[in-house]
């Protein structure tokens, strides 16, 4: 597997399928207007060409926030999140800031508790910020 930086090619060879084979938390649109923005990274896996999932951050003057690390639907469990993770982590610590921060869906247990084996810790919850109806949870990690 491949993890290397996402592409405008890559965002349109996904882009039709992306609410389909992802989630539907995003419509392209605003994907595609986070990767054109000069504040926000995202990378890709893949494996024989075939994108199996990505995942972003975008760098403000006090942290780095993971805006999503998303799996293709059929290849989760495959540990492909925790390589997306494990790099955002890298970029992140590049920037010379000291905190890397997140905000996940109270009910996603799974990627909590990925979280929390690369120490993130939870500062705070959000309440009804998941379509008005689930919490988010809002997570940091330090870096130095």
């Amino acid at each position: 597997m491949i993890i290397e930086e996402m592409t405008l090619t890559d965002f349109e060879r996904i882009k039709e399928n992306l609410q389909i084979d992802f989630d539907d938390f995003w419509n392209p649109s605003i994907l595609k207007s986070e990767l054109e923005s000069k504040n926000s990274k995202y990378i890709i896996a893949k494996e024989n060409d075939e994108i199996l999932g990505f995942a972003g951050i975008i760098i403000t003057p006090m942290d780095v926030e993971i805006t999503n690390i998303v799996t293709k639907k059929s290849q989760r469990k495959k540990g492909i999140g925790k390589l997306l993770l494990g790099k955002l982590i890298e970029m992140a610590k590049q920037t010379n800031l000291e905190t890397i921060s997140l905000e996940v869906n109270e009910k996603n247990c799974i990627a909590i508790n990925l979280y929390e084996k690369y120490d993130f810790k939870k500062i705070g919850v959000r309440k009804k910020y998941y379509n008005g109806v689930d919490n988010a949870i809002i997570m940091t990690k330090v870096l130095k």
